[in-house]
């Protein structure tokens, strides 16, 4: 392995560790997920310049999901803390309508 691939998977390993270790808060999950994402992002931007310099498709594809993943995240958060005054995940009942 390269160290490039193994700072891209520590990042993730610990991003993932982060999530299951901090899950109370709705804001300490989105960005444990976004930091997921974003090494996912770096790795695939790595990945592809090293193989073909001009592919720039798929890590700008990712890129953009995960902007909408945090835009969607941000609005769960607000609408959370607006209706119930709290954004912990554990006071929180999702399947009560």
């Amino acid at each position: 392995m390269t160290p490039t691939s193994t700072f891209f998977l520590f990042s993730f390993s610990l991003c993932i560790i982060g999530l299951i270790t901090h899950h109370s808060h709705l804001l300490s999950t989105l960005l444990c997920l976004e930091g997921m994402a974003l090494s996912i992002f770096l790795a695939l931007t790595m990945s592809s310049l090293q193989s073909h310099p001009s592919s720039f498709i798929l890590p700008l594809t990712i890129l953009t999901l995960s902007a909408c993943e945090a835009g969607t995240g941000l609005a769960l958060l607000v609408a959370s803390a607006r209706t119930h005054n709290t954004a912990n995940l554990k006071s929180l009942n999702l399947l009560q309508c």
